[in-house]
């Protein structure tokens, strides 16, 4: 129990369209899922937006944690570090800088690695955070993504 597993998918109906995302959070026996649907957002914000939602619920620091995302988006921008060259830039010319720079926030009270997984094939948890982004996509009480902004 010395390691806590995350997995994390977002969805968009329309990509830009109404969006959610799911996360499955497990530490030893313990689980906990949570989601959340928008009105009007991408794909990719929604990938990023989940793994920040389930960080956000961390109550501790320098936890050891592992991501499993099937977004290429997340994962190689973490993995092979370009996100942190965008932040030295200033995230110019990049879209979703507004979560970029939450997500580093706590990225940096962590140990974080990413892992990538093939969405839609055998992976429970992953096909589990698939089941929770589309239903938050697709429910009531969309909120507003304030950060999204149509190019």
């Amino acid at each position: 129990m010395d390691e806590l597993v995350i997995y994390t998918d977002g969805a968009a109906r329309g990509n830009p369209g109404p969006g959610g995302y799911g996360a499955v959070l497990m530490w030893g026996d313990v689980k906990k899922e949570i989601s959340q649907g928008y009105r009007f957002t991408t794909n990719n914000r929604m990938e990023l937006m989940a793994v920040i939602a389930a960080l956000q619920l961390l109550k501790r620091d320098h936890l050891k944690i592992v991501i499993y995302s099937d977004s290429a988006y997340v994962v190689n921008a973490v993995e092979k570090k370009w996100v942190f060259n965008w932040a030295r830039k200033g995230y110019a010319g990049k879209k979703n800088a507004d979560l970029w720079a939450i997500f580093l926030t706590y990225y940096k009270k962590h140990q974080i690695r990413f892992e990538w997984v093939k969405g839609h094939a055998s992976n429970t948890w992953n096909n589990r955070c698939d089941e929770l982004a589309t239903a938050a996509a697709d429910g009531r009480d969309l909120l507003e993504d304030t950060g999204y902004e149509p190019s």
